[in-house]
């Protein structure tokens, strides 16, 4: 595996993610592009309280996003395992009062990058792998 460089412009990152019930989370991403390869794994905490589904994936990508655009990564399509959530992000429509914030967190880090798309796919591995990560860190 390689790590990603600015010249990694467009990659296909597919993202899976968990928190505990305080909004503690894990986030996952396989990040792939055309000289790439790359696991990454980032903590998160959900703004939002409390925290809802809905609110982790909100604090999920915003982490995953960030952590790519600081790697300097320009171009990215994001696959996420909750179709409702990539349309809510793709289109802005069905985003409540209470998520509004992290809304506005998330949509200021996409617009930083050059372009970006969302949409739902197969990432059950990584959700997975957050999930299991989750409980361990809730069981110690």
């Amino acid at each position: 595996m390689r790590t990603m460089r600015s010249s990694d412009s467009a990659i296909v990152a597919l993202v899976g993610y968990a928190a505990d019930g305080r909004g503690h989370g894990v986030a996952y991403a396989r990040a792939t592009g055309a000289r790439t390869r790359q696991l990454l794994r980032v903590g998160f905490r959900s703004a939002a309280r409390p925290s809802s589904d809905r609110a982790i994936a909100y604090g999920a990508l915003t982490a995953i996003a960030q952590a790519l655009v600081k790697r300097g990564v320009r171009e990215v399509r994001f696959v996420l395992g909750d179709a409702q959530f990539a349309d809510e992000i793709a289109t802005g429509r069905g985003v409540g009062e209470t998520l509004a914030i992290p809304y506005v967190r998330l949509r200021c880090v996409l617009n930083s990058l050059a372009k970006f798309s969302v949409q739902a796919g197969v990432t059950d591995d990584l959700t997975q792998r957050a999930r299991a990560e989750v409980a361990l860190n809730v069981a110690a």
